[in-house]
């Protein structure tokens, strides 16, 4: 009978687990830096430039991707879903950002035409002593144009000799040339505003009718000292729609990367083939690069193959684009 009397006992719900204090502030922390990786790719263009923050920022920037993976597996060790969503941000950002820049061009690549063009350029590094290595080489691809930069009066007369030959049409000035299987019209110095003679302007008398082509080196860029450079790539920048010809070609060293603020004025006029075989085509520095010092801009025409190659042994890779004309 008191058995039938006795209260039953309550029974106790399971405690919910409920996350650790130490976790759920390693989220909040994965959240933040997420946040902040995504800002900085987006806003890279607004980060000062203060002791050169800004340079390094634009030249480095293709590289922040490689800290999404580490955030999305500290986002899986928290166990967090809003840590997880907040490190997919900054992926999905640099993927609009860059993934566009890095599929092969072989994918969507037109086909050669009967009339094509195609460019080598090269920062020969003087110093190297192998500019007439680096013509040779890039002579053999069949390049119909070569345009190289950084030569001195040796790596001129070098590069003489080996093109001279084949390439009947050059002019130079500076540290600059071009050599050319078809006439060169119209050639002249360009200063760019600093009185130094570091680029050229001239008409390529093509087959298929002229195309303008400029040959730029432009000035170093270093953290605090990119001033001279980036008053070149703005009046660079300023004869783009001023040239009256259909077709241009802007090729050299910039000394700028593609995410570079200071080249955008260039970008947004010209285009920038993706490299047949895919990735960003980094050309800097040669034995490991890092960043992509050398274009080849165009308006007017379509590219159908866009490789880098060695030649030499300067301390940059080469360009090699082909065009239809």
């Amino acid at each position: 009978m008191s058995a039938l009397l006795e209260t039953p006992r309550e029974t106790r719900q399971p405690t919910p687990r409920r996350t650790s204090r130490p976790r759920r502030a390693f989220a909040v922390l994965v959240c933040a830096f997420s946040l902040l990786l995504a800002l900085g790719l987006a806003l890279h263009v607004f980060v000062p430039e203060v002791f050169g923050i800004g340079l390094l920022v634009d030249s480095a920037l293709p590289w922040f991707g490689l800290g999404i993976p580490v955030l999305v597996v500290a986002a899986l060790v928290t166990r967090s879903r809003g840590a997880v969503i907040a490190a997919l941000v900054p992926a999905v950002v640099w993927g609009v950002m860059f993934v566009p820049g890095i599929v092969p061009l072989s994918w969507s690549a037109p086909m050669a035409s009967a009339s094509t063009l195609t460019v080598a350029s090269q920062n020969v590094n003087a110093g190297a002593g192998t500019a007439g290595d680096s013509a040779r080489t890039l002579a053999a691809t069949g390049a119909q144009v070569i345009a190289l930069q950084e030569m001195d009066s040796t790596a001129r007369d070098e590069v003489s000799a080996a093109l001279g030959a084949a390439y009947p049409y050059s002019y130079g000035i500076g540290t600059v040339g071009v050599w050319s299987v078809y006439p060169i019209e119209n050639a002249q110095p360009l200063d760019l505003g600093l009185g130094w003679q570091r680029a050229i302007a001239a008409d390529l008398q093509t087959p298929a009718g002229l195309v303008s082509i400029y040959v730029i080196h432009a000035a170093s860029a270093r953290p605090e000292d990119h001033a001279a450079r980036d008053t070149m790539l703005a009046n660079l920048a300023s004869y783009v729609p001023r040239d009256e010809n259909t077709r241009l070609l802007m090729l050299g060293d910039f000394n700028a990367g593609s995410s570079d603020r200071n080249f955008a004025a260039l970008t947004d006029q010209l285009s920038e083939a993706n490299q047949s075989s895919g990735g960003f085509g980094f050309t800097w520095p040669a034995s490991s690069p890092l960043t992509r010092l050398d274009h080849v801009l165009q308006r007017g025409m379509q590219v159908t193959s866009s490789t880098t190659l060695n030649a030499g042994a300067s301390d940059h890779l080469a360009v090699l684009t082909t065009l239809n004309l």
